[in-house]
């Protein structure tokens, strides 16, 4: 099974908020996950990151692949720069 580290779209309409979620690549993007990681509010300034570390390195080691703004936040929060270094 082919996971992705994924947005999950949240909150009412012009007011978003995402949760970081480890999901079938089949999957919906606001349907079936299987683990919720961490959240991402981009309507606070500066915006509101909070991402469990431990459970996204696991994900990342058992082969998730990031989509392309799970993966620039996973850079912000530094996730990325340890999963490289443990590969080493």
């Amino acid at each position: 099974m082919a996971t992705k580290i994924r947005l999950k779209r949240m909150g009412a309409k012009k007011n978003p908020f995402y949760r970081i979620v480890v999901a079938d690549s089949r999957s919906p993007r606001d349907g079936r996950f299987i683990e919720e990681i961490g959240y991402y509010d981009p309507t606070t300034n500066p915006a509101t990151i909070k991402i469990d570390e431990e459970k996204a390195l696991k994900w990342l080691k058992n082969g998730a692949k990031p989509s392309d703004t799970a993966k620039s936040l996973l850079q912000k929060e530094g996730i990325l720069a340890k999963f490289a270094e443990a590969r080493k």
